[in-house]
């Protein structure tokens, strides 16, 4: 089966600004999430896989957090959400990195639960001085 469009915008504004969905879902957990945190993979970290998993290591790198608001998110009609502006992660101090995926997910560091994931395209080369960026053109859908 699958979802109606409406549910698939209301659910991804539940998920990315906060959006309760009448009778249904809220946001009014004792500590409900104020931001999701994206995070740089070199491999696919798989639908098996933790914000660790394949997570890259260059030197400075650190998830970056997004709030989880329209202020961060942009959902659109048509099933799909993405970064209202650019995500730009720490630039490299040490080592290198080729980015292929990025993820969004619940946790600043360490084994967080990955909501959403996917290619990055085209791959990012990182090296000292290279700041990694996902754009505002990064999308994210619910199809």
């Amino acid at each position: 089966m699958s979802k109606s469009n409406t549910f698939e915008n209301d659910l991804l504004k539940l998920i990315f600004n906060g959006t309760p969905i009448a009778n249904l879902a809220d946001n009014a957990a004792g500590s409900p999430l104020t931001n999701l945190f994206v995070s740089l993979h070199t491999a696919d970290p798989g639908d098996a896989g933790n914000q660790t998993t394949s997570e890259t290591a260059y030197g400075s790198y650190a998830r970056v957090a997004v709030p989880r608001t329209s202020g961060g998110w942009t959902v659109a009609t048509a099933g799909a959400v993405s970064p209202v502006g650019n995500i730009d992660f720490p630039a490299c101090t040490t080592g290198t990195a080729t980015i292929t995926h990025a993820a969004i997910g619940t946790a600043v560091s360490g084994t967080g639960k990955i909501l959403y994931s996917g290619a990055v395209t085209p791959s990012i080369a990182v090296s000292a001085g290279v700041t990694p960026r996902v754009g505002l053109a990064s999308v994210v859908t619910e199809d």
